[in-house]
């Protein structure tokens, strides 16, 4: 099959093996789309060797649950080994021995072919369409943040970043009622977070407006950038919290002493659940196809690779059917 795969090299290849694994549906991919953690995968994040690609949509052409064949779906990324107390407690997400779609020990999305288990699969409704869909996975990462962080009406919260996942966490703190400010380095991208639900935007370093430094409630990077950790520090209020969103290759630089002094919360996330984040895109409520920059072939996905690292990409969409 055709498959765009990492092996040191990013390559697209026409003869990669059918993914199939025992007791899992076998999922022929519509179209899926780059994020920033493919990107760092290519510069040496996770060692990841395999087909690369997370976030799709496709229709199940084999499945040992026969009702699912033929069925249009997206699918969780994070496949348990199903025994243990994560597994059994339905949330795969850390299980120790768990692979992950394109990231960890299970080829991915960017290929003709996927293979995951029916339990992770979950059906789109025919009034999403397929490029909709693609946008599962990350909203569900966005969604994720208010899984594990209160944020109500009275939360003053500032996003770090103007990117795709930006974008997406803006849609969904809108839904909580906070103050939303985004900081950003791209005009237009921050135009579209305005109409996403931002209130306020700022244009340029943290730095330019120092009198917001220690005023939120809550920061949340997600700039996909190592300096944009350091700005969330100095944004937040003592005894704040701070929301990391992005994944690097390298070592991310950290001045210890503001958590410390400032006594600040640290929070990691990552998958979010998928079912909240589908609702969300059926229900017609956002148009986030705005979000789509370019659309490829998967024949041209090295290419497509190159435009989604420019700065002024947003989501870059591979076509495989």
């Amino acid at each position: 099959m055709k498959a765009l795969r990492f092996d040191g090299k990013l390559q697209f290849v026409r003869d990669a093996d059918l993914p199939r694994r025992e007791g899992e549906a076998l999922v022929q991919v519509i179209c899926a789309g780059i994020c920033n953690t493919d990107l760092e995968i290519v510069n040496g994040y996770a060692g990841f060797r395999g087909t690369l690609g997370h976030e799709f949509v496709g229709r199940v052409v084999e499945s040992p649950e026969g009702s699912l064949v033929g069925r249009r779906v997206v699918g969780e990324i994070n496949a348990g080994c199903g025994g243990c107390l994560r597994c059994v407690d339905s949330d795969p997400r850390h299980c120790v021995h768990r692979t992950v779609l394109g990231i960890k020990g299970r080829d991915g999305a960017f290929a003709e072919f996927l293979s995951l288990p029916p339990r992770n699969l979950l059906e789109v409704p025919d009034s999403v369409s397929d490029e909709a869909a693609v946008f599962v996975e990350p909203l569900a990462a966005a969604f994720n943040i208010i899984e594990q962080v209160s944020i109500g009406s009275a939360s003053d919260v500032v996003v770090v970043g103007d990117g795709k996942l930006a974008q997406l966490i803006v849609l969904v703190l809108a839904r909580t009622g906070c103050s939303i400010t985004v900081i950003g380095k791209h005009e237009d991208k921050l135009e579209l977070a305005r109409a996403y639900g931002a209130h306020r935007v700022h244009l340029g370093d943290s730095d330019l407006v120092p009198e917001w430094h220690g005023c939120f409630d809550i920061a949340i990077e997600a700039s996909g950038s190592p300096s944009g950790l350091a700005s969330a520090l100095k944004l937040v209020k003592p005894r704040g919290t701070v929301v990391l969103k992005s994944t690097h290759h390298s070592l991310t630089p950290l001045d210890t002493s503001q958590i410390v002094v400032n006594e600040l919360n640290i929070v990691g996330s990552r998958c979010g659940r998928f079912a909240p984040a589908l609702d969300l895109v059926a229900s017609g409520e956002v148009d986030l196809i705005p979000l789509i920059s370019r659309r490829f072939p998967i024949e041209d996905g090295v290419f497509a690779f190159e435009q989604a690292k420019l700065p002024s990409a947003m989501k870059v969409i591979l076509h495989t059917a």
